[in-house]
């Protein structure tokens, strides 16, 4: 499956000219199976989401979403700020293909930020199936959480998806964490941040495809393998069967 990762410079509460500059990233690489933009990538990161947070029905940025992976017969993910009633807000991330729409609403919210002030948790775990290939989506903050990530835990799955406004302060915490997550769950990882700046932060980007040993396949695009995935959990199995048991049992206890 070939992956290509769109770390656009957002503008600020600009849903068309996001898409634009979406467009362009795209038109510029070959076709890819799967493109992933960062967190809020049609807004920018919006804590307060009054008067810029769309509602799922008529979200130009998901509309189109939609119509870009049934066009192209493609998947593609980002998260939107979503209003879902007059007073409930969720970071929810999308990962959409040509006749199926999965989400995830940002689990761990940005306290720091005050996100939580505004927006609702999510508390399920997502996996995203595409291609044979089964994504967990997560969103940012949600990345410094290993535990509500783990492989088993969170289910089976073969690659992780980060989206993200990771501000370039801690920058170093994204490039580490990214890498950890992919060693100790033998999975493929895909980080996209975004670039750029808004009116809080600056970003440096880091977008990422990291292979199930922790190695950089691409900061661009790449090609990622379920056959291979398959080979190397065998041949050096990280959880025993017993972790492995353990981890789905308290899942089920939640």
């Amino acid at each position: 499956m070939r992956v290509t990762l769109l770390p656009i410079d957002i503008a600020w509460d600009n849903p068309h000219e996001n898409i634009s500059r979406a467009e362009k990233m795209m038109m510029e690489t070959p076709l890819a199976d799967l493109y992933v933009l960062p967190e809020m990538w049609a807004t920018g990161f919006a804590v307060n989401p009054f008067g810029i947070a769309e509602k799922e029905e008529t979200s130009v940025a998901l509309m189109w979403m939609r119509q870009t992976a049934l066009e192209k017969q493609v998947a593609v993910c980002g998260s939107l700020a979503i209003q879902l009633s007059e007073q409930t807000y969720v970071n929810r991330h999308y990962f959409v293909t040509h006749d199926c729409v999965f989400y995830y609403d940002k689990r761990h919210l940005f306290t720091h930020g005050h996100e939580d002030t505004y927006f609702t948790a999510g508390k399920q775990a997502v996996i995203a199936e595409w291609k044979g290939f089964r994504f967990l989506l997560q969103t940012c903050y949600d990345l410094r959480f290993p535990v509500f990530s783990r492989y088993g835990r969170a289910g089976e799955y073969d690659a992780i998806i980060y989206v993200a406004n990771w501000p370039q302060q801690r920058q170093s915490a994204w490039d580490t964490l990214l890498r950890a997550r992919a060693i100790e769950n033998q999975s493929y990882v895909i980080g996209v941040n975004r670039v750029g700046v808004d009116p809080m932060c600056a970003y440096n980007g880091g977008s990422v495809i990291i292979d199930p040993i922790g190695r950089l396949l691409s900061a661009q695009s790449a090609d990622i393998s379920i056959d291979k995935l398959r080979e190397m959990r065998l041949r050096f199995r990280v959880l025993d069967d017993r972790d492995l048991i353990d981890s789905i049992s308290d899942n089920n206890s939640d």
